[in-house]
């Protein structure tokens, strides 16, 4: 991959901006207004190399119409043996003004069996929400859905902006023993505004500048799960649930920094495994 998520921002929002509100055509199909965005995302993200369809590799879920657009929740599965395979994940949302959501690189704890990853995302349009995997042998491997969603970039923050700053940071992490094939799960969840910089201010009517979550790493027994690149795509109060290989009884420690350099720690306590 040439460009990492945060490094794609600038240029995402350009691509964004020449585009409007997504519709429904008359007929009911889903229609989005840069139907194109995604060849120019891929030329930034991946070049021109070869992207694979990831049927039976890898899955995808996420609800056709959502809720609420700017806590989307998806889901991505591998199934094993494929899964061993694969080094990197990267979430993409087309009609998102920075459409690279986060890249996800896996280490050795990752585990070799089926691996799952959730968390919520923000929608800002109807939008194709793609999950592209990279494996050890640099292949490239994509599934798509189709999400009707809008205005989640923009949508005000759901917290008082002073009672949300006094939270920053807070954070908890979860094991849990998990499936027959060896796997445990986990969650960590961090009280963060991850603030998009499209949301006005309902006080003010100001534009509070973009502060997000754009490193987080999670590691096991000091072996690394997976570590992550992300931008303003990621909900407010980021929620990571994943599968792991390791002992949930082992102390689990994330680390975590946003934009403006503020980091972040917490760990898995034994009263949470």
């Amino acid at each position: 991959m040439r460009k990492t998520a945060s490094g794609l921002l600038g240029s995402a929002i350009l691509i964004a901006a020449m585009s409007v509100s997504a519709l429904a055509a008359d007929d009911g199909s889903p229609t989005v207004n840069n139907p194109g965005a995604w060849t120019d995302i891929r030329k930034d993200a991946f070049g021109s190399r070869e992207i694979l369809d990831g049927a039976g590799k890898i899955t995808l879920e996420a609800p056709k119409r959502a809720e609420d657009a700017a806590t989307v929740p998806i889901t991505v599965r591998m199934p094993a043996p494929f899964a061993a395979n694969v080094k990197s994940l990267t979430l993409v949302i087309d009609q998102n003004p920075s459409p690279v959501v986060a890249t996800f690189n896996y280490g050795d704890a990752a585990g070799t069996g089926e691996r799952m990853l959730a968390t919520r995302v923000r929608i800002d349009q109807y939008s194709d929400v793609r999950a592209i995997a990279e494996t050890t042998d640099n292949k490239l491997y994509m599934t798509t859905v189709f999400v009707k969603a809008s205005g989640g970039c923009s949508a005000p923050a759901s917290k008082d902006p002073e009672e949300a700053a006094k939270e920053m940071g807070k954070m908890r992490v979860k094991t849990a023993a998990g499936k027959e094939d060896g796997s445990e799960v986990a969650q960590v969840m961090l009280k963060h505004p991850n603030t998009s910089g499209m949301a006005m201010d309902q006080i003010t009517h100001a534009y509070p500048p973009a502060r997000f979550i754009d490193k987080l790493s999670v590691t096991t027994g000091g072996k690394l799960i997976f570590s992550m690149e992300g931008g303003i795509s990621i909900s407010e109060d980021p929620n990571f649930r994943f599968t792991y290989q390791g002992n949930p009884a082992d102390k689990m420690d994330v680390k975590a920094e946003d934009s403006e350099g503020t980091q972040f720690s917490g760990h898995s306590t034994p009263s949470q495994s």
